[in-house]
């Protein structure tokens, strides 16, 4: 049969799978998911990108630049730590522009690969399928087994498996809880809740109990359901997704129509899938990709491996479900490059550009000096004129510093503190204070004078800021 006599695509004439997600029935009642155990070349490269990138999840606390955290996300003290830069309050500009250019890169990603995120990186899919999953299988064997365990009489070996199971899942559980806990509170609280009776940090303990059973709740019975109901990401495919986008799909004009076929079986009205539906029995979220790109698909590759060994015992080439566009099966040309990704891909550059430009030419304190409100000048004495300044010094780091404050611009200038002489600022801290400049009648040149503050750690320049030094009338100066 010629490819112009098939359909565009095969869902063109009838959408109503659309109506409902694959996991609730039509009384709205879920429908359990038994995914058949996956194998293939697929599934062996996602599972050592999960053991690489679960590596880095559970070393990135123990990971330390400069003897910083790796990555601290403190939202209790606001104090955020990305790579070893510290971010705190003052710093919220340059983490939301940050975040903006994290979420510009998932819509561009989106626009070009769809849910490729979803299916090799999202820490949901690599815990569940890779992980929880993997231990349930091992268990309890693989989709009919567990179907007919759940279904059988509670006798010792049912008891023995089930409990085991939850057993390790609470087990894993913990584990999480306590790796997210130190990128939130750090590694030192965590260890030193871990280490103490509940009685002693209450409130640390409820956390990590918190974080575990929500943990624990997600992957032994939420599962699926955190992609298709929770997550927004899945329904901003409908927005994202262009026909362009490469998404794992199936080639319908290969495959259309259905049916039974055998190894070397040539028969130009049939294409060349089996109608097996192993697409469907191995899928996670229970779909069938042959309808289209859903919003439950999470590109977890598990039918192109499934399909790809039907493929090879037909003798039919490999690929009738692959990373494919919409319109490079419909026209067999790929434009991964269009009118959205180009947009996207400018604004992301822009704004990277930005925040390196932030990034690079911040420094390690924020000074702020303002002359003191409702004061000009003061007569200290027959040669001395003076000016009060109000401070505010602001560190972002995670040292203390003892700030000494120079004056340039005028000669014979010097600084006195009205309170105290030392600033000393804790790390993440903030000083306020109140000084005085004290200049020469000589040095002055009227009614404005350029003033420089420089701000010093040891020998260390942190911050330099310019302002007016007000003096009397030329002329009037004895």
């Amino acid at each position: 049969m010629e490819n112009a006599s098939k359909p565009e695509s095969p869902f063109e004439s009838d959408e109503s799978f659309r109506d409902t997600i694959s996991t609730v029935d039509k009384a709205g009642k879920r429908i359990w998911v038994y995914p058949k155990k996956p194998s293939g070349s697929y599934h062996n490269k996602r599972a050592w990108v999960t053991l690489v990138l679960l590596g880095i999840l559970f070393s990135g606390p123990f990971i330390q630049i400069n003897g910083h955290p790796f990555m601290l996300f403190n939202v209790f003290e606001r104090k955020f730590v990305l790579f070893g830069l510290v971010f705190w309050p003052q710093d919220f500009f340059l983490l939301a522009l940050t975040l903006i250019c994290f979420f510009v890169f998932v819509i561009l990603f989106t626009v070009a690969f769809g849910r490729l995120w979803c299916g090799w990186a999202c820490p949901q899919t690599l815990f569940m399928e890779m992980v929880f999953r993997k231990i349930e299988y091992w268990i309890e064997g693989d989709a009919n087994q567990q179907k007919k365990l759940n279904a059988a009489p509670w006798n010792a070996s049912k008891i023995i498996k089930k409990g085991s199971k939850q057993l390790i899942f609470i087990f894993i559980s913990l584990l999480i809880s306590h790796t997210v806990l130190a990128y939130i509170i750090g590694l030192d609280q965590t260890i030193e809740i871990v280490t103490k009776p509940p009685s002693e940090n209450l409130s640390g303990f409820i956390g990590f109990m918190f974080f575990t059973g929500l943990f624990y709740w997600v992957f032994s019975y939420f599962r699926e359901q955190a992609c298709t109901v929770v997550c927004p990401y899945g329904r901003l495919q409908g927005v994202l997704l262009v026909k362009d986008s490469i998404v794992v799909a199936y080639d319908w004009l290969r495959g259309e129509p259905r049916g039974k076929i055998r190894k070397a079986e040539v028969d130009s009205n049939k294409g060349d899938c089996v109608d097996c539906n192993l697409c469907v029995h191995v899928c996670p979220t229970g779909i069938d990709i042959r309808n289209g790109t859903q919003l439950e698909c999470v590109n977890c590759t598990a039918c192109m491996d499934v399909c790809d060994e039907v493929m090879e015992k037909v003798d039919r080439p490999k690929g009738l479900i692959r990373y494919a566009s919409y319109n490079s099966i419909k026209d067999g040309v790929k434009h991964l490059m269009n009118t959205r990704v180009i947009a996207y891909s400018v604004v992301l550059i822009f704004l990277l550009s930005l925040t390196s430009f932030f990034l690079f030419t911040r420094s390690d304190i924020k000074a702020s000096v303002k002359r003191a409100q409702g004061l000009t000048y003061q007569k200290i004495d027959d040669t001395y004129y003076g000016n009060i300044y109000n401070i505010k010094l602001i560190n972002k780091t995670f040292d203390s510093m003892d700030i000494r404050i120079e004056v340039t611009g005028i000669e014979g200038a010097t600084v006195e503190m009205v309170a105290g002489s030392d600033i000393i600022i804790p790390q993440g801290g903030m000083f306020e204070g109140v000084f005085r400049v004290k200049a020469p009648a000589t040095s002055i040149n009227g009614t404005r004078n350029e003033v420089y503050f420089e701000f010093y750690n040891g020998e260390k320049l942190m911050d330099k800021q310019e302002l007016n030094f007000m003096g009397p009338m030329p002329g009037s100066l004895r």
